[in-house]
């Protein structure tokens, strides 16, 4: 087991996330942006959705009295809805009103001061789920609406303006770079609902945006982090064990 060296961005959501951590995915490019500062933590499962994201993030997600013994959650991103969204037939939809409801109540579980996770130094960023190409996404057993993604994103912006919360709104960027047709998409789809690396760099440039103009003491570029242990030309090469004490990253 590795001991507590560093402080985590912490990533939950569904496929969307758990496929971050593919070439040139969301995960993958901030794992690298902000190496020997944090650690990304991947907590994407695949065909969830918010009703099941509740107990899931109960466990993975440490209570008030343990947080001292664990890395401190300093980013959590939200990514759900692509499943919420799909026609109510199907054992993964979430009725819109419902799905609002989750997201709220994942945030406050962090957010509030009397809930058992309150974590006051995690800030938070809720991302919108993707436009949906149904002429790319050929799984008539498990189908998916166009117009149905494009309102549970429109939801995802309700909740982050109620809650205070910054959105990582990727849906109009990519629709825009799609030329605003659904079948334009496809350039950042790798199956008509899973993104590809153009995909996620949206993702990435999103969330890396939201850190600059909202929490900008998280920002991987400034002055205001460093690395947890140092640069190898800053160690004193006669007390060398001086020199390599665990820093915190936020100065």
């Amino acid at each position: 087991m590795t001991a507590n060296a560093q402080d985590v961005i912490m990533l939950v959501g569904d496929s969307l996330t758990q496929h971050g951590w593919k070439q040139g995915g969301f995960a993958q490019l901030l794992a690298e942006r902000y190496v020997r500062k944090f650690d990304v933590i991947n907590r994407g499962f695949s065909g969830y959705q918010t009703n099941w994201a509740i107990p899931v993030f109960e466990q993975i997600f440490a209570k008030q009295h343990d947080q001292h013994h664990v890395p401190k959650v300093k980013l959590l991103t939200i990514w759900y809805g692509a499943n919420d969204a799909a026609p109510a037939s199907s054992r993964q939809h979430v009725p819109r009103d419902k799905y609002k409801e989750n997201l709220s109540h994942l945030i406050q579980m962090v957010t509030s001061p009397t809930s058992p996770y309150y974590s006051p130094e995690t800030r938070i960023i809720l991302i919108t789920p993707p436009p949906v190409n149904t002429k790319q996404w050929v799984r008539p057993d498990n189908p998916r609406v166009f117009e149905a993604a494009r309102s549970y994103a429109e939801a995802v912006k309700e909740v982050g303006e109620k809650e205070n919360i910054p959105v990582a709104d990727i849906w109009t960027p990519i629709f825009d770079g799609a030329g605003r047709s659904e079948e334009g998409c496809e350039k950042y789809l790798s199956d008509g609902l899973h993104l590809n690396s153009n995909g996620y760099s949206v993702v990435f440039q999103a969330i890396i945006d939201i850190v600059e103009r909202v929490y900008p003491e998280l920002n991987a570029e400034s002055s205001k982090l460093q690395n947890v242990f140092a640069p190898w030309d800053q160690v004193d090469v006669e007390n060398p064990r001086q020199s390599l004490v665990k820093r915190n990253a936020q100065l």
